[in-house]
């Protein structure tokens, strides 16, 4: 891959991501919970767009987070509770309930883990170790604790209209069992793919 190849790849995948999610709302099940369930996306764009210049993260961030917005387009789309894929593993898994949206709270876990470790160690004194370990997961928690507060807030504004956005499908412990799986994602960065980040950090670095 040239130096020129690998400036521009990025910004491909970036405007790939926004048609992909720009596309997911047409004919989408619900407006509204498509609208919220995309925002997570629209942002990060503009924040991309915003700072890419001055701070270009790896291509393996890059990457799940190319991933992450285009679950948020498929769940947005459908609506958690109602992708296809996520019946299909119901079935095969035994399962009773749709299982795709823990898939996006999983990543609600492994995406801010691994944005705040290559953060940090671009930008602050830490090291690889075990409080850059605990600081990534203590965030990726962070995030999908506020999460869920905006789900809250959400069902007591909205009321029935927000149901699937919530995408509780009648478990009483979703909120906990969400955040279960993002805690499990951010482990995932810290425990297996810090040693394939850091070697790209050190790529990048010369």
């Amino acid at each position: 891959m040239t130096a020129g190849t690998a400036s521009h790849w990025p910004r491909s995948l970036w405007w790939t991501v926004a048609v992909v999610t720009a596309l997911s709302g047409l004919a989408c099940a619900d407006p509204a919970t498509w609208w919220m369930e995309t925002a997570p996306t629209w942002i990060g764009l503009a924040l991309l767009a915003l700072t890419w210049k001055r701070f270009q993260f790896t291509p393996i961030v890059v990457c799940v987070l190319a991933l992450h917005a285009w679950i948020l387009a498929v769940g947005g789309h459908y609506t958690y509770a109602e992708v296809p894929v996520g019946w299909w593993l119901r079935d095969v898994l035994h399962l009773d309930r749709n299982p795709f949206d823990r898939l996006g709270h999983c990543f609600q876990g492994i995406t801010p883990a691994l944005v705040v470790r290559e953060l940090l160690l671009r930008t602050s004194p830490l090291r690889p170790g075990g409080w850059l370990a605990t600081l990534c997961v203590a965030m990726a928690l962070g995030v999908s604790a506020l999460y869920e507060l905006i789900e809250w807030y959400a069902a007591v504004s909205l009321g029935q209209s927000a149901e699937a956005f919530l995408g509780t499908q009648g478990d009483p412990w979703d909120a906990q069992a969400d955040m279960l799986c993002a805690f499990i994602g951010a482990l995932l960065v810290v425990g297996f793919l810090a040693r394939f980040h850091s070697r790209q950090l050190r790529n990048l670095a010369a």
